[in-house]
């Protein structure tokens, strides 16, 4: 036999043990990642929401949260969603599940406006 053909031999050997080996080995599945549920913020501060147009997806949460020294209340100007009046440090959240523009004002100050818009 030449050096090639002893080659040859010695990498076909190796291959087929390398496949036993490997056709041996505990399989290892990759786990499935629960889906990170999305979630955004409004600060209501200064008699204003911050940010005053916010853009989400759908299936996002977002939350409302006064820091103002008096109460306000989150109210969609469609019947969408309604807030209870929320004191300082209270927080109101909603669940966007399908998209469109969603307009909404704070019912004790109507002034007050915001927008969530959901692609």
């Amino acid at each position: 036999m030449t050096k090639l053909h002893v080659c040859m031999v010695s990498l076909a050997v190796t291959l087929v043990a390398m496949t036993a080996v490997l056709a041996g080995a505990p399989k290892v599945a990759a786990k499935a990642q629960q889906p990170v549920a999305a979630s955004a913020e409004v600060k209501i501060d200064n008699f204003s929401f911050g940010p005053g147009t916010l853009t989400v997806a759908v299936g996002t949460t977002v939350v409302w949260t006064n820091h103002d020294d008096i109460p306000h209340t989150v109210v969609s100007t469609e019947g969408v969603f309604k807030s209870k009046v929320l004191d300082t440090d209270e927080k109101f959240s909603y669940t966007f599940t399908k998209a469109g523009t969603f307009p909404y004002f704070c019912s004790i100050h109507p002034k007050m406006t915001g927008k969530v818009v959901v692609q």
